[in-house]
Order: C-alpha cells, then sequence, then structure tokens
C-alpha cells in the first residue's frame, strides 16, 4: 500500500501549487508516496506524513481548521502522539505558535512556544507586507538539521506576510531572513517543522527543501 502525504484543506492556502510540487519531487526521487488534498480527519490520522498550508490572517485560518470536527483531534494524534513528521507552510507555520496577535488575539496550536507579530523593520523605506525573494541564514544550532542541510548561501526563497513567528526559544528557530531585522524563517522541534516562506513557490531551492522533508526521519 502506498504512503500517502496529507495536504489539509480547511479553506486557506494553494493547495494546488503545493500539491503539484510535492507530486513532482515525488517523481523526480522515484519515491513509493501519493498526494491527498483533503478535510477528512481519517486521512491525517492514516497519512505518512502532513502538510498544513496558509494564506491570509491568522484567526482565520484558525477558525477555519477548527471548523473541520475531528481535525484538531486527528492533528494532534497524528503529529503529538504518533510522531507523524509535519510542515507548515507560510500561515500554516505561524499557526504553530501559542497565540497569534492580528487583528486581535488568536490561540494558537501551541506546538512551538511564541507567538505571531507585526513586522516592525527599523527601516521605514522596507515596504510591509514583506514580499519577494531572500536568502536564508542558518543559526549554528541548526546547521545540521535535515530540513536546513541543502540551504546554500545563494538560495532564494518566496515570501509574502506581514507577520512573522517570534519563538520563545531561540533552539526553535533553524533560519532567518532578513528585512532590516532578522525575520524567522523556519521553527522546528522535534517532528514538527514551519516555514514561512512558500518552498512551492520557490524553485529549484524550494524542492530541495521539499525533497527533504519527504526524507526527514525525526524518529
Amino acid at each position: 500500500m502506498t504512503d500517502h502525504i496529507a495536504i489539509i484543506d480547511y479553506g486557506s492556502g494553494n493547495l494546488r501549487s503545493a500539491a503539484k510540487a510535492f507530486e513532482r519531487v515525488i517523481g523526480e526521487e522515484g519515491l513509493d508516496l501519493s498526494v491527498t488534498v483533503t478535510d477528512r480527519p481519517e486521512d491525517i490520522r492514516m497519512a505518512a506524513r502532513i502538510v498544513l498550508p496558509g494564506q491570509g490572517a491568522f484567526g482565520s485560518c484558525m477558525r477555519g481548521l477548527s471548523a473541520i470536527d475531528g481535525m484538531r483531534e486527528a492533528l494532534g494524534e497524528a503529529v503529538c502522539v504518533k510522531g507523524q513528521p509535519f510542515l507548515g507552510i507560510c500561515v500554516g507555520m505561524q499557526l504553530l505558535a501559542t497565540r497569534g496577535l492580528e487583528h486581535g488575539e488568536h490561540a494558537g496550536l501551541g506546538w512551538i512556544p511564541g507567538e505571531v507579530v507585526p513586522i516592525n523593520p527599523p527601516d521605514p523605506s522596507l515596504k510591509i507586507p514583506h514580499m519577494g525573494w531572500n536568502t536564508l541564514t542558518i543559526p549554528e544550532h541548526a546547521q545540521g538539521h535535515p530540513l536546513t542541510a541543502s540551504v546554500g548561501p545563494d538560495d532564494h526563497f518566496y515570501f509574502v506576510h506581514s507577520f512573522m513567528f517570534e519563538s520563545k526559544e531561540k533552539q526553535d528557530i533553524l533560519a532567518c531572513t532578513h528585512y532590516g531585522h532578522p525575520v524567522s524563517a523556519i521553527a522546528g522541534r522535534d517532528n514538527i517543522a514551519g516555514v514561512q516562506f512558500h518552498p512551492e513557490k520557490s524553485q529549484k531551492a524550494g524542492l530541495r527543501m521539499i525533497r527533504d522533508f519527504l526524507y526527514w526521519d525525526p524518529a
């Protein structure tokens, strides 16, 4: 039986673009995996790996995810109990936080302690949202992590966001980008990771990161 990657459909995110990128990497690598775009909790429980995309405001995304009957419970069982590898993309990464402060205060999944706050660059000429291509800086403690191992100094990733993840523990930040000041680009602990940029839109560098996620064995 072919294992499947579950991309969660909760009304947010460019699902087809993400699915096509994962399908491309699976095909190029010859992996015995399939991609399922789904809003069914039972698909999440059975998935080999789980992807949570997201676009829009923190609160509305969290409400959309919570509105699917049984989805939060299925996610908790698959990710926090069974330890299945999880990847959040853009707002999907931000939802890992304890809370988000976009248009009020909203509780997040709370899997990585921290909060999502407005980007406030010291240079007033830098526009918000932060939109475009940026390189990543990998801190020393994260240089051996499987999701950062293939990132080169000249690799560019595509960002579009107005809020950023501010982690309580610096060890949970696996990469930053610079937009007037450091901005969290990858957060992770144990079997859970999130990327602020869009790997599905980041050409070869993004596809390499998707590949690394598919091979990642955090057990």
